[in-house]
């Protein structure tokens, strides 16, 4: 008995578990997108809090609110561009290995890494400077005066 079936039927079936690994790969990562900002966030109230009567001080010396917030997101954007660094080569390995198992093959262009270490950078410097700006606009005699 003869069975017959399209060739584009015939291809879906070859790329389904590719298919569904997208799938995952962008829940997962958008998961891990989300998670991270929550830590980042906790991160800087936490180091806000340690930090109050420093930024008082620095508030009734005459620091601007542009600069209490450069202080603040210095330290942390340092980290975000170090694992950056690191994380970019091992990316491209994982990615070129993987791409090699198809039939027709592509090279990664080097403008995914830089698109998605701004938008990694852009996430961080949004989460630290929403509580940064809050604390730097915080009456200053306020955290002054707790002890």
């Amino acid at each position: 008995m003869f069975e017959y079936e399209f060739l584009n039927d015939q291809l879906a079936k070859f790329y389904e578990t590719e298919t569904t690994i997208s799938q995952l790969v962008n829940v997962f990562a958008l998961m891990a997108m989300v998670i991270c900002g929550l830590g980042l966030y906790g991160l800087v109230a936490f180091t806000v809090g340690q930090r109050t009567k420093e930024i008082g001080i620095r508030k009734v010396l005459g620091a601007s609110v542009a600069g209490i917030v450069g202080l603040l997101s210095k330290d942390f954007l340092k980290l975000v561009v170090v694992a950056i660094v690191l994380a970019s080569p091992l990316a491209w390995w994982a990615m070129s290995t993987w791409l090699q198992g198809f039939a027709y093959k592509i090279d990664i262009a080097w403008w995914v890494f830089i698109l998605a270490g701004l938008l990694a950078t852009s996430l961080a410097l949004l989460t630290v400077s929403f509580q940064s700006v809050k604390a730097a606009l915080m009456n200053p005699v306020k955290s002054l005066r707790s002890e």
